[in-house]
């Protein structure tokens, strides 16, 4: 079974990570909860979803975790600021080990310059980053290119989650 990297920080729009999550547990994968700060306990942006950060991104390597998932809402965009999470996700991507993004985690890939040349979709407010980052933007429920899956909005989580246990079976 797979050890899936979540890196998440406070405002993470709450059901990009916890249906992914219970999915992933249900059929047997472990999630780690990777953040700025271990220990610390992070809040979604809607339903305030209290979530312990299990170890800070400066401390974990990618040969740590088989797969990493990045909820969308304000967190991409806070992590973005930070350079080892923007490090750590870059040498995720160059892995080659699966890498699930939902909504605004673009951003954070963005950052990273992981997605020049890659196709991928994301929210709406961030298409013109992610064309502008040299990615093709395509707005389909779910995109997967080589060990990236990537969805645009809540209501594509179904179809995220599929393609995301797919990548890990």
């Amino acid at each position: 079974m797979a050890k899936i990297a979540a890196i998440l920080t406070n405002l993470f729009e709450d059901v990009e990570y916890t249906k992914p999550v219970e999915s992933f547990k249900e059929k047997g994968h472990t999630v780690v909860n990777v953040g700025l700060e271990k220990g610390q306990t992070v809040k979604g942006k809607k339903k305030n979803t209290p979530v312990v950060i299990d170890e800070a991104v400066k401390d974990v390597s990618v040969d740590d975790f088989d797969a990493l998932l990045i909820p969308g809402g304000y967190s991409p965009d806070q992590l973005r600021v930070d350079q080892n999470a923007v490090d750590f996700t870059k040498r995720f991507v160059e892995s080659g080990k699966p890498v699930f993004s939902i909504c605004h985690a673009p951003q954070l890939l963005i950052t990273a310059q992981a997605i020049e040349g890659r196709k991928i979709t994301g929210y709406k407010s961030i298409i013109q980053d992610i064309k502008n980052a040299g990615a093709h933007f395509i707005d389909d429920e779910v995109v997967v290119d080589g060990n990236l899956v990537s969805s645009r909005n809540p209501d594509d989580i179904p179809a995220f989650i599929e393609a995301s246990l797919k990548k890990l079976s």
